[in-house]
């Protein structure tokens, strides 16, 4: 188990966990542009399902208040951000872009070098102040120098994640039933597994369980990677120092011993067998059928899951925070993977005229007023939240809403002001479940470890795609651990990604880590 990590190393390309963060205070309004505002188009994020945001429909008109400016953004299919990325490619190739998006897996570069983003460097301070303090300079400062144009300008909004939100949930109901204690180690925890799979927990008698799992890719499963010390997040592998030097995590012994681990549990049956076939939408109807015992996500989302369980099963769960389970051999080595700086949230098109440039920027200074925060992420009366006795308490997502574009708290926003938004949430019959979600988040602070890895720049990928999405990893992660490759395979992998480009990106890495870390 690793003590809470909030000191990192101090220099112009790490962030300190322990910044001053500028909030509390008044708020600044964007200089007025005469003649009044255009409406925007915006890309980011939608679960399957949500309804896209139309001109004058009601988070349209939420939006126009607190920003100032309409915003419209269409459904576009998320599918990992791969159909994202597919439509987002069409529409910049049309010369159509949005004004405002999500850039996806490194697009960000070449959009900067093509001319096709807006160089927000001057614009921030002068048009979206409040964004612009909101962040710390230091965190500038890495987005400055890891300016693709090699001029030390700023072309995208970064996300900064202050505490962790991320890590496997188990049901502690199930382990009470069961006479179970919460497991520690290896063993203790194949003892779990083996007891959700066998023992029916969830009582109805159908044999139906799932002990753990995950998603395609072989995603959304860190826990199984992170107790053996590989850094991973959401599925992806990350940078992290082993044998004293950066590199990919999923070229080290730590990830061949953590996928012959999964192996074991796909061979017996305890983790999901289409875990590799599950979408979104798919491995979390599982969660909320009532069915599966240890699984990964949001932790102060888990309100959400345990709505959905309620709904659908009547039984009021309980979830704990897993602990980072002690492997023979990798004791103390375990974590739960930690980016402070994350990637970049927001860019501009610079392909749009001065007015709606200057929309854009409104947008982007109401984002950064603190003071909004909680109308945003409630969304709408009726359709996002309710009103019981005065307090507004979150309606789950579900596919009658549209969608909620926005979420400052998780972008920018610290673990106290998001526990602050639990606890306006609760009321008297939702207690139980935001109780929940507030225990669990800071919880699991105590197992977070910053990767030296945050911060690296999309650019040590450029010519290299399969490295940077990751897809020799999943071909052969995938293959390994339902038993078509052998585990001895991995030595195969880490040598054809090397020849693949993995060689020439890790000196590349290596290289922007000697002049960043002090």
């Amino acid at each position: 188990m690793l003590k809470k990590t909030f000191v990192l190393v101090l220099g112009v390309f790490l962030l300190a966990a322990c910044f001053v963060w500028a909030g509390g205070g008044s708020q600044t309004a964007a200089p007025e542009v005469s003649g009044g505002d255009p409406d925007i188009e915006v890309w980011r994020v939608f679960a399957n399902g949500e309804k896209d945001i139309t001109k004058n429909s009601p988070m349209y008109n939420l939006y126009k208040e607190k920003f100032g400016v309409g915003v419209i953004s269409p459904y576009v299919e998320w599918n990992g951000g791969v159909a994202y990325l597919d439509k987002l490619n069409m529409q910049i190739a049309a010369g159509t872009m949005p004004n405002v998006f999500l850039p996806w897996n490194g697009n960000e570069a070449d959009l900067a070098k093509n001319g096709a983003i807006a160089d927000l460097t001057d614009l921030l301070p002068k048009y979206a102040p409040n964004l612009w303090n909101l962040i710390p300079q230091s965190v500038w400062d890495v987005v400055k120098a890891n300016d693709p144009t090699g001029k030390g300008r700023i072309y995208w909004v970064p996300e900064v994640y202050r505490y962790e939100k991320e890590w496997g949930l188990i049901r502690t109901d199930w382990l009470e039933k069961l006479g179970l204690q919460m497991p520690k180690t290896q063993a203790e925890y194949l003892a779990v597994l083996r007891a959700f799979r066998d023992r029916d927990p969830n009582g109805n008698g159908k044999a139906d369980e799932i002990p753990t799992g995950g998603r395609a890719g072989a995603r959304w499963m860190d826990h199984l990677f992170n107790m053996y010390g590989v850094a991973m997040y959401e599925g992806y592998p990350e940078w992290d120092i082993y044998n004293g030097e950066l590199t990919y995590s999923a070229v080290t012994q730590n990830a061949k011993d953590a996928l012959a681990f999964i192996r074991q549990l796909y061979a017996e049956k305890l983790i999901d067998p289409e875990t590799l076939l599950n979408d979104k939408p798919g491995w979390e109807s599982k969660v909320f059928a009532n069915r599966v015992g240890n699984y990964f996500h949001y932790t102060w989302a888990s309100y959400q899951f345990l709505t959905n369980i309620y709904q659908t099963s009547g039984v009021k769960a309980t979830f704990g925070v897993l602990p980072v389970i002690q492997v023979p051999g990798y004791e103390g080595k375990g974590f739960v993977t930690w980016k402070p700086i994350g990637p970049p949230s927001l860019v501009v098109s610079a392909k749009q005229d001065e007015a709606h440039l200057m929309a854009c920027m409104k947008l982007l200074n109401g984002l950064g007023d603190q003071s909004v925060w909680s109308d945003i992420e409630y969304g709408v009366e009726g359709m996002n939240h309710t009103v019981v006795n005065g307090k507004r308490s979150i309606i789950a997502p579900n596919s009658s809403q549209q969608v909620l574009l926005f979420h400052p708290f998780d972008l920018w926003g610290s673990l106290d002001v998001r526990v602050q938004l639990l606890e306006e949430s609760k009321t008297p019959d939702t207690e139980w479940m935001f109780n929940q979600s507030i225990k669990q988040v800071k919880e699991l602070q105590q197992y977070i470890h910053a990767i030296a890895g945050q911060g690296l720049p999309s650019t040590v990928y450029t010519d290299y795609p399969d490295i940077q999405n990751h897809s020799i990893w999943q071909e052969y992660a995938s293959k390994i651990i339902i038993g078509t490759l052998p585990v001895s395979a991995f030595d195969e992998y880490v040598e054809r990604w090397n020849r693949s480009g993995g060689a020439e990106v890790t000196k590349r890495a290596r290289e922007w880590y000697a002049k960043t870390k002090r």
